[in-house]
């Protein structure tokens, strides 16, 4: 008899509990899956949410991007198949019944992979414009997971067999509702992919000054084509893509390397620290100076870090 949705749920919960007691955010010996505790509801906070499948097995999240919200919680999966800046909203979270989930990064290779030579059925419906989306959570998606995640217990045994586990999920990603979002990615003749690989010139390049015309014919696009599908897929333009990894980044140099403003604004690619503190106080609210004084205040003093037998 198939074991219903809750019950293999209800499985993972103490598992994530275990690994994430203490800590926010916490990776594991599968490079590919990580999880996330929250004891409290919290307000929107920036991340760039990689190709992924992000799923709560307690409590209540969603995610925004652009104008929308995607909410997820014990039934639904959040599923991205970009690299994707978005704010990311804790709704439903509470010390007794913390807010518990896994993400599980996507392998662009696998999925094409699956799509050339695994007999995947096309997918039902019609075809999507975007890359983020909510997904129904099956017994199919929530099967391979609970045994990537048995195997933290058996760590000899996760180089051999994640990799089987994590195809399989991705072949009933592929089968799956959102099927579609993730077809498009791995279409080297589409558009989607097309962008993926300009994200993935951003990323490694986003303080270098950027001329759209030279990156659209890098991915063989017209520079009109190219901005209409970059801000379809990401909500964004090329160049508030590129403003939001520099700003997300000197954010993160003054917030742990505690670099000063100027400082890490010339280091992202700046050249006007007034212009900087703009788009700065334009995205996070608040100046440079005072936002990150107020954010180290409120950290908590360090403990060491609990170990977690494997």
């Amino acid at each position: 008899m198939t074991e219903p949705c809750s019950t293999l749920r209800e499985q993972l919960v103490p598992v994530i509990d275990k690994w994430s007691h203490g800590s926010a955010e916490c990776s594991t010996p599968i490079p590919a899956v990580s999880f996330f505790r929250r004891e409290a509801p919290a307000a929107p906070a920036y991340c760039l949410i990689p190709p992924s499948i992000v799923v709560a097995v307690q409590g209540k999240k969603q995610m925004l991007v652009g104008g929308d919200a995607y909410a997820y919680d014990a039934s639904r999966y959040l599923i991205t198949s970009l690299d994707l800046p978005a704010s990311s909203e804790v709704v439903q979270a509470s010390q007794d019944v913390p807010c518990l989930g896994l993400t599980v990064n996507l392998d662009l290779r696998t999925i094409a992979e699956l799509i050339a030579h695994g007999n995947v059925p096309p997918p039902r419906g019609q075809s999507v414009n975007d890359s983020i989306g909510i997904g129904v959570l099956t017994p199919a998606i929530l099967k391979p997971i609970g045994r990537l995640l048995e195997l933290l217990d058996e760590p000899e045994a996760i180089p051999t067999l994640a990799p089987i586990f994590l195809r399989e999920l991705h072949y009933r990603l592929l089968t799956s509702d959102q099927a579609g979002r993730l077809r498009q990615i791995a279409s080297v003749d589409g558009q989607a992919y097309k962008i993926a690989r300009a994200i993935d010139w951003l990323k490694l390049n986003y303080a270098a000054p950027l001329r759209i015309e030279d990156l659209a014919t890098s991915v063989q696009m017209s520079a009109p084509t190219f901005h209409h599908h970059f801000r379809q897929l990401t909500a964004m333009s090329p160049l508030q893509y590129q403003k939001w990894l520099r700003l997300n980044e000197a954010k993160r140099l003054m917030l742990n390397d505690r670099l000063d403003a100027a400082s890490a604004a010339f280091k992202v690619g700046y050249e006007s620290p007034s212009q900087f503190n703009r788009e700065y106080s334009r995205l996070f609210g608040d100046s440079p100076g005072r936002d990150i004084a107020a954010l180290l205040a409120l950290e908590p003093v360090k403990q060491p870090k609990r170990k977690v037998r494997a």
